[in-house]
Parts: structure tokens; C-alpha cells; sequence
């Protein structure tokens, strides 16, 4: 054998050597996480009235875990699929893989412990160490007040129990070995009084993740300098949509609403008149969950408003919404 062919010949067997080992090192090593603690979270009613309020008004739990009608006007959650999962994030919508949101009833949840359900909803690993994809923004959870995710806890146990299994979630190569290095422990913050408005926004827009939808993003980071600007495109059957620029920029932001106008976006959709209407093939429609987001608290919905004011504004003019052909 050729000198030239023997070095090549090592030279990929040290290659595979090194491959290997950086994979097995991965898996041994990552995620680097706390084990899971050992808490048992009381069920008062005034913890689960408050989980209740941010799973279902503020955090998006409910949104993503729960069956939507997406036929109708911003997807309304249909009845009796309240925390059952199943829902579909897949490559259409520019993610690296397929993943689908778990059953988070008790018919699910039921052998887990309640330091489990913590560690994978602030860290993002799972019951058996799985790590998680942040499609659940479990880095902004894990900047959530501690009481408020026992307070989510609570209110997820309380649910009705609905006997469902989702598929399992696949990440494409070399995205299952990358989020193998994103779980971290939290780095809980204290809930600010609401009477400092822009501390208290800004917390509960971390809460409510609102800029993992409107920042664009490429290759899962958000793009430097476009920190609420829109832009982010989700596929639709009717169409494409843009999420909307929500930076203070009066020409293509919202700079020229005023406070009571932001609030009244919201507050439109809790009219008990209001019923979504049945959409055309190609009709405007979004993700948005303007029923659920529309019962937030309107000193929240005032706070965050106020935080929006300090952004930096992005003259970023947004399409919003591309009609299927």
C-alpha cells in the first residue's frame, strides 16, 4: 500500500475517532442541567386561579397544547382538547425538525413528580433527560417568577384528564445534538410591583414569549437589531404570515397608537358578540390567539405597553399576510 493512501486511511480513522467521541461526549455530558428538585407544589385555589390566568392568558400553555380550529378567525381552541397536545411545529414553518406539543393533562402527567414538571418547564429536559425543544420558550420561563411556574404546576394538575398520546418530536441533524446544549437551570427573577410599569411589562412580556414571534430569525437566533420588529413568517393554509412590527417606529411600528388603542386591540376579542367567522381558502388569518390573549389583565396589557415604549424603534415595514394561490 501507497504511503499517501495509509496516511489518508488514518487520517479518517482519526476523523472517525474524534466524530464519535465529540457525539458520545455530547450525550454523556449534555444536558448539563440540576437533577430535578424534590418539591411537592400545593394545590391552594388561589395558586391554580393564578396558574390558570398566565397558562391560559399570558404563557401560551394552553395555545400550543390544546387542538385549534385554524378554519376560523386566529385559530380558536376547539372544545374538549384543553391540554391534550398533539399539535404539529414542523420544517414548512422553518424548524429544524418536527415536533409536536405533549398531552399536559394528568392522563399524561400522572407518574410524573412535580420537580419534573418544573425542570422541564423552566430548564427544558424532560422526565427521562431528554433535552426539549425551545419551541416552549423554557429560557424566558426560566426568567418567571418561581411561584408563578407553581402556580402554572398547579393549575396543569387540575386539568381534566384526556386520553391522548401525541407523536413523537424529531429534530433534524445537526439541530438533536445543538439543543442537546441549550438547556440551562433557571435564573428566576422576582415579579416587580406593577407599580413599576416598565419593570412589571417587561417581565410579562418575557412571560408571554412575544418576541420569539415578532423578531426575526435565521438559523434559530434572532437577527441583532430587530428585537420586536416583525417579520417572522409562519405558514398558513391560506397563505403567509408575517408577524407585525410592535417596536415604538411611528411609520411601520406602533409609535402613533396610544395607550387605550393597544389595549382595545385586545380587548375587542372578549365581546361576547364576537364569534370568529369560518374562513376562505385564501382569506387573512393568524396565529395570534386573540381569545386567550384578549382576558389578560389590563394592568398587564397597560404594562407592557409601556415596556413596548422603550424599545428601540425598527422602521421594518411588514407584509403581513401573503394569500395562498
Amino acid at each position: 500500500m501507497k504511503i499517501a493512501q495509509k496516511i489518508l486511511i488514518g487520517l479518517v480513522i482519526v476523523a472517525a475517532v474524534i466524530v464519535g467521541g465529540g457525539y458520545l461526549w455530547l450525550h454523556a455530558a449534555f444536558p448539563k442541567v440540576s437533577d430535578a428538585p424534590d418539591i411537592t407544589v400545593e394545590r391552594t385555589p388561589e395558586r391554580v386561579a393564578r396558574g390558570e390566568y398566565l397558562a391560559q392568558h399570558v404563557t401560551g400553555c394552553i395555545d400550543c397544547h390544546s387542538t385549534r380550529d385554524f378554519t376560523r378567525f386566529a385559530g380558536p381552541i376547539v372544545a374538549g382538547t384543553l391540554g391534550k397536545g398533539g399539535e404539529r411545529f414542523g420544517e414548512e414553518m422553518g424548524l429544524p425538525g418536527t415536533f409536536y406539543a405533549p398531552n399536559i393533562t394528568p392522563y399524561h402527567l400522572k407518574d410524573w413528580t412535580d420537580g419534573e414538571l418544573y425542570r422541564a418547564i423552566v430548564s427544558g429536559v424532560s422526565r427521562d433527560g431528554r433535552p426539549l425543544f425551545p419551541i416552549m420558550p423554557y429560557p424566558s420561563f426560566g426568567k418567571m417568577d418561581k411561584e408563578d411556574i407553581y402556580a402554572i404546576i398547579a393549575y396543569i394538575r387540575s386539568l381534566e384528564p384526556i386520553e391522548s398520546t401525541a407523536p413523537e418530536s424529531s429534530a433534524s441533524f445537526p439541530m438533536n445534538l445543538i439543543m442537546r446544549t441549550i438547556p440551562a437551570d433557571p435564573a428566576h427573577l422576582r415579579r416587580p410591583s406593577p407599580s413599576d410599569k416598565i419593570a412589571y411589562g417587561k417581565y410579562m412580556i418575557t412571560a408571554a414569549g412575544c418576541a420569539d414571534c415578532h423578531t426575526r430569525m435565521e438559523k434559530g437566533e434572532p437577527l441583532p437589531g430587530m428585537d420586536y420588529a416583525g417579520g417572522f413568517a409562519f405558514p398558513l393554509p391560506s397563505g403567509m404570515l408575517h408577524s407585525a412590527n410592535i417596536t415604538p417606529d411611528a411609520e411601520t411600528g406602533i409609535g402613533s397608537w396610544s395607550e387605550d388603542m393597544f389595549v382595545q386591540r385586545f380587548r375587542a376579542y372578549t365581546d361576547s358578540m364576537f364569534i370568529e367567522p369560518q374562513l376562505g381558502p385564501s382569506d387573512f388569518n393568524t396565529i395570534m390567539p386573540w381569545r386567550l390573549l384578549a382576558s389578560m389583565h389590563e394592568e398587564d396589557l397597560r404594562a407592557i405597553y409601556a415596556y413596548l415604549r422603550t424599545v428601540k424603534p425598527v422602521k421594518n415595514q411588514v407584509e403581513r399576510f401573503i394569500p395562498a394561490k
